[in-house]
């Protein structure tokens, strides 16, 4: 036999067994597309501000938030126990450790709707349940816990019932004193009229 080709195939032997100690590329149970399409419109999987902020408040112990922004913006500000999965570094073995946990509720933001929304679809499609998005994102947290409206005087009493919670979960993410927005009637003080009298004399 020629030496040559001995050589090849002891290379292609080697070779051949190494593949055998590489790690394998995880396979994901990926949904249909029809599936997918369907989740994409549903409404449940949004999550309010008010409601991570609640779980954040009662530690929640099945919510896993995950901001989807780069190092830099993570470490200028987050929300309190969030993990930082950049975008571009979703698909990474190390970062799909966060998904698909049975009874973890993983929530994506971030700065707005759609980086979130597309972390949704990639890990939504790669078959992993259990992922919403906090809709509106942190410019939506700045609006509704951070700096709360007080609503108009014509609004529901629901509305009102909103802005007292949103004043409380302002004061625990922020210090901030909350003070009663329910208005103090002023005490009105009746006086009686003097009664006049009428001059004398005639004409």
């Amino acid at each position: 036999m020629n030496r040559n080709y001995l050589f090849l195939t002891l290379i292609m032997l080697v070779l051949a067994a190494g593949t055998l100690f590489l790690k394998k590329t995880p396979e994901y149970k990926q949904i249909k597309p029809e599936t997918l399409l369907w989740d994409i419109i549903q409404p449940t999987r949004y999550v309010s501000t008010d409601q991570v902020a609640k779980m954040i408040i009662d530690k929640d112990p099945s919510l896993e938030l995950v901001d989807v922004r780069d190092v830099n913006s993570f470490e200028k500000f987050a929300l309190a126990n969030a993990v930082n999965v950049p975008l571009d570094s979703l698909l990474s073995p190390v970062s799909q450790d966060y998904f698909g946990l049975p009874g973890i509720k993983v929530v994506f933001y971030s700065n707005d709707d759609i980086a979130a929304d597309q972390a949704w679809v990639i890990t939504r499609r790669m078959g992993y349940g259990g992922t919403y998005v906090m809709k509106g994102g942190l410019n939506q947290w700045i609006e509704t816990i951070i700096q709360p409206k007080e609503p108009r005087e014509d609004e529901p009493y629901t509305a009102f019932e909103q802005y007292q919670f949103r004043k409380g979960v302002q004061m625990y993410f922020t210090g901030t004193k909350v003070e009663n927005t329910i208005a103090k009637k002023k005490k009105v003080v009746v006086r009686r009229k003097k009664k006049q009298v009428a001059a004398s004399g005639g004409c």
